[in-house]
C-alpha cells in the first residue's frame, strides 16, 4: 500500500528508478517456459513469480500469501496444469522490489507474476515494459488502473469514487460518530480512508475524526487515540495492516472509548493469530471486513478453499493473503483455459483480457466482478464485503452482512493521492 513516499523512501526509489533504467535493456532472458503438450488430457508446467512483502513493515498482511499459492496449485492440477512458483521477498524495500522483478524476468523466465505486495509499483513499469501478465489483489495504488497487462483479483478499484457499503455497515452496527484513519504513503489507503468517510457521511452518520495521512505501518497511535476520544467517535475502521489497527484499538479501549462498531479490513483469521499474543484481546467485538465468503459459511467454495490449503499443509484459520494467493492461481488457471494451447505471455494476456465475470472460485459466492473494467469497480464484486465479528476465540457472521452490497454514490468522489 505505497506509492506517496517520505523522503527516505524517496531515496530508495531513484536507485530502483536507476535499476529500471538499466533492467529495461537487459538481454538475458530467453522469454517464459512452458512445458508439457497443450493437446486434451495432458499436463502442463507453468512457472510463475510470488511478489509478496514477505519481511519488513508491509509483512503483517502480505506475508502468508505463498500458503494460499501453494493451495491453489492442487487446484490448478485438477485443471491440466502444474504451477512452478519461485517467491520473492521485496523485505519491504523498493530497490529490493525490483531486483526481484528482474530476476523474475531475466533469470527465472515466469509466464507471471503473482502479486500481494505493498511495493508492486516500484516494479510495475519494468513489468509493463516486458509485458509480463500480473495477477494479484490491488492494494497498492493506481497501476492496477492503468497498467493493461496488470489484472486485480478484486477488479481495478476505483477508490476516489464513494459506494454506500460502509455506510450501510455501520449504520447496521448502530454507529453514530465514526474515525476513520488511512496511510499517507498508500493511494488506495489513504483513499478507502476518505471514501470510507464519504459513504458514512452520506448514510447521515457524523465524521468525527478523519486521518488519511497517518505513517505507514507505525504503531505510535497515542495523538490519534486522544484526538478521537476528544471527537466522541462511537466507531472506527482504518485501511491499516493489522498491526496498526489492533494497536490502535487495544489504544481506544485503555483511554475509555466505548466503541459500538470498529471495522478493520485486515486481520481476519490466521492474520489474528499471526498478529502476536495482545492482539487477540484487542480484537474481541471487533468486526472484519472480507472480501470473500468467510470459511465459517461453509459454503461449496469455502469447503474446497480449506481442502486445498489443508492439501498444502495449511490448516486453522486462513489469512486474507492466503485467500489472495489461491484466488489469483484460481484466474491464473481461468486465462490460460483462455488462452488455449501452449501458452505464451502474449496468449494469456489475451485470455485475461476475455474473462468479464469472475466469481473468485466461488468465493464471490452469487456475486462477479469484470477484471477488465477500469472505470466502474469501487469496492469489489458488486461492491459486496463479507463481514464477520470475533467473539472469544470464534469469528462469527454478522447477520444482514455476509454479504453486505451498495452502490456507486452518483458524483461523490473524494481527493486522488499521489
Amino acid at each position: 500500500m505505497i506509492r506517496k513516499r517520505s523522503t527516505a523512501l524517496a531515496a530508495m526509489v531513484a536507485a530502483g528508478a536507476m535499476l529500471l533504467a538499466a533492467g529495461c535493456g537487459s538481454s538475458g532472458s530467453s522469454g517464459p517456459t512452458v512445458t508439457g503438450s497443450g493437446s486434451a488430457g495432458a499436463t502442463q508446467t507453468i512457472t510463475v513469480g510470488v511478489f509478496a512483502d514477505i519481511t519488513g513493515p508491509a509483512a503483517s498482511g502480505n506475508k502468508t500469501v505463498e500458503a494460499g499459492v501453494k493451495a491453489g496449485t492442487y487446484y490448478a492440477a485438477r485443471n491440466g496444469y502444474k504451477i512452478k512458483y519461485v517467491v520473492g521477498d521485496t523485505a519491504t524495500n523498493p530497490t529490493t522490489a525490483l531486483s526481484i522483478a528482474q530476476k523474475f524476468v531475466t533469470q527465472d523466465h515466469v509466464l507471471a507474476v503473482i502479486a500481494n505486495s505493498s511495493l508492486l509499483f516500484t516494479a510495475s513499469n519494468y513489468l509493463t515494459a516486458h509485458n509480463v501478465p500480473v495477477i494479484g489483489i490491488s492494494e497498492d495504488g493506481p497501476e492496477w488502473i492503468t497498467s493493461k497487462n496488470m489484472f486485480s483479483i478484486s477488479g481495478p478499484l476505483q477508490q476516489t469514487k464513494v459506494a454506500t457499503t460502509m455506510g450501510k455497515f455501520f449504520k447496521l452496527v448502530g454507529v453514530t460518530n465514526l474515525a476513520s484513519l488511512g496511510y499517507a504513503v498508500s493511494p488506495i489507503s489513504s483513499e478507502s480512508a476518505s471514501a470510507s468517510a464519504a459513504s458514512a457521511e452520506a448514510a447521515g452518520i457524523k465524521v468525527g475524526y478523519l486521518n488519511a495521512k497517518f505513517p505507514f505501518g507505525s504503531t505510535n497511535v497515542g495523538p490519534a487515540v486522544l484526538q478521537m476520544k476528544d471527537a466522541g467517535i462511537d466507531g472506527l475502521v482504518t485501511s491499516t495492516d493489522p498491526d496498526t489497527g489492533f494497536e490502535l484499538i487495544k489504544g481506544l479501549r485503555d483511554s475509555g472509548v466505548k466503541l459500538k462498531g470498529a471495522l478493520l479490513p485486515t486481520g481476519y483469521g490466521g492474520d489474528l493469530i499471526q498478529a502476536g499474543p495482545g492482539a487477540l484481546a484487542s480484537a474481541q467485538n471487533v468486526y472484519f471486513l472480507l472480501g470473500y465468503e468467510p470459511v465459517e459459511m461453509q459454503t461449496a467454495a469455502t469447503k474446497q478453499f480449506v481442502a486445498d490449503l489443508k492439501s498444502g499443509g495449511t490448516t486453522g484459520e486462513p489469512t486474507f493473503a492466503m485467500y489472495n494467493g489461491y484466488v489469483s492461481i484460481g484466474l491464473l488457471v481461468r486465462a490460460l483455459k483462455a488462452a488455449g494451447g501452449t501458452p505464451s505471455q502474449a496468449g494469456l494476456l489475451k485470455g485475461l483480457e476475455s474473462i468479464h465475470d469472475w466469481n473468485a472460485l466461488g468465493l464471490y459466492g452469487s456475486h462477479t466482478v469484470d477484471i477488465n473494467d477500469r472505470v466502474n469497480v469501487v469496492s469489489g464484486p458488486d461492491n459486496c464485503s463479507w463481514m464477520t465479528k470475533l467473539v472469544g476465540d470464534k469469528f462469527e457472521l454478522v447477520k444482514g452482512a455476509t454479504p453486505i452490497c451498495g452502490d456507486v454514490i452518483p458524483g461523490k468522489t473524494v481527493a486522488a493521492q499521489s
